[in-house]
């Protein structure tokens, strides 16, 4: 089958996603446009022009399926490019743009939703990676629509809505990681973007309640880092600075993808704080490194886990949230000196398990649409 795969703003996740299904189905003749995941909203709206107009010999070749994010201005583009009327389009969300938290300095605009709807709307196939990137985004599409003033049809447009599918991005399995010693410190590392919707402010909670409780951890905070940080990985480096039970084991960025994977394979635990999360693949590629992951029970993490592996949301109450989870670190560290720091199985997620799926959905969108 040729595919023709659309990435319209390719971050990291997008790309892991793209290379991951391109590695994974290699009996597929796959082509691969980009354009690069910066100046955002000129992006979304921007892409179908720079591909029209300047990847025009490729969006017309010959193709079986267009595989779209839905980052990408599908219905512009099919406007703009006739020729991609003709294929079978499935459009993926990695993300949708009604469950973003409000950073504050956000420019009030619907574009960006009203575009994903448009785009939705366009294509044959949605297929979403997780539930709650699901439904947050019906959610988010009905209610936007319902504050057109009038001749919305928004029972119409949510029927077309009503058959989409779940397949989440593929994770790269290890061999079986060496089981974590039970003598030394717990390690925990904490390996998310440096921006406000990870939750930085609920870490520096947990990093003083740990401090103040004399909690005897060490810690490795690293993630992909931008020009303008909040301001509260200052405070977390000054806390760890000064404390007498926390040791810092490694501090910003890692270079190369070599020793990234060395530092979670030396972890014991995997901890998230964020308030958004679609489906959370820097907790799910530590879970597959070895790490016990330690997530709210918010968001996307549900579908993945279960049983004690969350600690309490306790919403607004961000300094309880940190005692709350300064003593579950407690126990997991009695349960590392007992050999018990069980780690789930994450099999479900890997390329293995998934490829099969996604080369099916292709299948059979594609003898739908020469029925």
């Amino acid at each position: 089958m040729r595919i023709l795969l659309l990435s319209a703003y390719h971050a990291a996740s997008h790309a892991l996603w793209a290379e991951g299904l391109i590695r994974a189905l290699p009996e597929h003749d796959w082509t691969l446009l980009t354009l690069p995941p910066r100046y955002f909203r000129w992006r979304v709206r921007g892409n179908s022009l720079s591909w029209a107009l300047m990847e025009k010999a490729t969006l017309e070749a010959d193709y079986d399926l267009l595989l779209a994010t839905s980052m990408t201005d599908l219905s512009a583009l099919r406007g703009l490019c006739p020729a991609l009327c003709a294929l079978p389009t499935v459009l993926y969300f990695h993300e949708n743009q009604f469950a973003y938290p409000d950073s504050g300095r956000q420019f009030d605009s619907v574009e960006p939703q009203m575009l994903s709807v448009y785009s939705a709307l366009a294509a044959d196939q949605l297929v979403f990676n997780s539930e709650y990137n699901r439904t947050t985004f019906l959610a988010g599409a009905e209610k936007l629509l319902k504050k057109m003033p009038d001749f919305c049809p928004v029972e119409a447009v949510m029927r077309c809505f009503s058959s989409s599918s779940l397949l989440p991005v593929g994770i790269d399995l290890w061999p079986a990681p060496e089981p974590r010693s039970s003598s030394g410190r717990l390690h925990i590392v904490w390996n998310h973007r440096w921006e406000y919707d990870k939750g930085p402010e609920r870490l520096l909670a947990i990093v003083s309640a740990c401090d103040a409780a004399g909690v005897e951890l060490d810690l490795s905070i690293v993630g992909q880092q931008f020009r303008q940080q909040p301001r509260e990985f200052a405070e977390i480096e000054r806390v760890l600075a000064g404390s007498a039970c926390l040791a810092l084991r490694h501090w910003g960025f890692v270079e190369s993808g070599d020793d990234y994977r060395n530092l979670l394979a030396s972890a014991d635990v995997v901890l998230s704080t964020a308030i958004h999360d679609f489906q959370g693949l820097a907790v799910l590629e530590a879970v597959a490194a070895g790490c016990r992951p330690l997530v709210p029970r918010r968001l996307c993490y549900p579908e993945w886990f279960s049983g004690d592996y969350f600690y309490a949301d306790k919403g607004s109450d961000i300094e309880g949230e940190g005692r709350a989870v300064a003593a579950e670190v407690q126990r997991l560290i009695r349960l590392k000196r007992q050999g018990e720091l069980v780690v789930p199985d994450i099999g479900k997620l890997a390329w293995s398990s998934l490829a099969p799926r996604y080369s099916e959905m292709f299948s059979r969108r594609l003898a739908e649409a020469r029925q």
